[in-house]
């Protein structure tokens, strides 16, 4: 048994002992006579049964009987043990002489004696009743608070073994696309292949440390797209513009790792022409405790049905990411314009802050 759940039942079994002093204590004391010793005696002991039939009920018949399917037995046993309370309440009076001593008391105020008729044993009865109402109620509530705290473990354990499924998709995809462009230049551009090496050491590096976790360090994930760009620029020609903002003095904070990356692939991939002049703006700000990634490119009618697919890898699993990571906290908005002939990108969701 875990600690916690050992605290919990030390504060259970206080609580019970609380209420149940309150109750021997106050409501007799209450009354507008001396009660004799006998009764407190009788008192203490039938409040040791009912504690006894409490956690009974809530350590043993509940979870034993009732939690396995076994409602029959576990009423039978409910019924059983209120007719042993009943006994053992009418045994105690006799043991403790409480029963002889409250007579006497009842007989010099000229009254019928407590146990005339039945309702002695009805107010026993209820008592039980109520004691494993309520011990019944708390087990069911713990069994219910249990099995939803296992539902959660189980989704966030399912939730990050996806991630970690959609993570490892997207890692061998980005390097597939960076190692496509340094072979490009390793003929072309020798000097120019050693420092994209170079740089990819320094994008291994986050990749390898930084994406083991659910969040990083903004300035580590903009340094990495920053690292990314500059990269893919060494292969492009002067007919392709490529501009990089970001708003001065950003707030760091933690995002998902490697969050921005496959917009800005898709943008490379799809939004440059060999033939055509084209461009690519990229800006990052905040705003009102949230991040804004933009992105604007060229479209090209050839191309224009293409994009976002990027092999459907990369795209689809940010969209996954961004379901899990930001439930209900982010907005992704996507415009092809024909007219313009530009693919525009706004990617906007709340931060959490270091």
């Amino acid at each position: 048994m875990a600690l916690s759940d050992l605290k919990k039942i030390f504060f259970s079994v206080h609580l019970y002992i609380v209420i149940s002093l309150l109750a021997l204590m106050l409501f007799p004391l209450s009354w507008p006579v001396k009660l004799p010793g006998e009764f407190w005696v009788k008192q203490v002991l039938i409040h040791l049964v009912w504690a006894a039939l409490f956690y009974a009920n809530l350590l043993f018949f509940t979870p034993k009987l009732l939690y396995r399917n076994k409602a029959i037995l576990f009423v039978l046993l409910l019924i059983a043990s209120l007719f042993a309370v009943v006994y053992l309440n009418l045994w105690l009076d006799e043991v403790t002489g409480s029963k002889a001593a409250l007579g006497r008391l009842f007989k010099s105020w000229g009254k019928k004696s407590a146990d005339d008729g039945h309702s002695y044993n009805y107010w026993t009865i209820i008592s039980a009743l109520v004691v494993l109402g309520v011990s019944t109620i708390i087990a069911v509530s713990k069994k219910i608070k249990a099995d939803q705290d296992a539902l959660k473990a189980t989704e966030q354990e399912k939730i990050s073994s996806e991630l970690s499924f959609l993570k490892a998709q997207i890692n061998p995809h980005f390097f597939f696309n960076i190692l496509h462009t340094i072979y490009a230049l390793s003929d072309s551009n020798p000097s120019a292949s050693k420092d994209a090496v170079y740089t990819l050491s320094h994008m291994m590096r986050y990749v390898i440390y930084e994406t083991k976790n659910d969040l990083t360090d903004l300035d580590k994930e903009i340094k990495f797209a920053e690292d990314y760009i500059k990269l893919m620029k060494l292969r492009l020609s002067d007919d392709v513009q490529v501009i990089f903002e970001k708003q001065a003095n950003l707030r760091n904070c933690e995002v998902a790792p490697m969050l921005f990356l496959p917009f800005i692939e898709n943008a490379f991939k799809h939004g440059i022409s060999a033939v055509h002049p084209s461009y690519i703006y990229i800006d990052i700000s905040q705003a009102a405790g949230k991040l804004r990634l933009e992105i604007k490119n060229s479209l090209f009618e050839e191309q224009a049905a293409y994009l976002e697919d990027s092999n459907g890898i990369g795209i689809a699993n940010t969209k996954r990411r961004l379901d899990l990571l930001y439930p209900g906290q982010y907005t992704l908005n996507v415009n092809r314009n024909l007219t313009t002939k530009e693919f525009t990108v706004v990617l906007t969701f709340q931060l959490n802050e270091n």
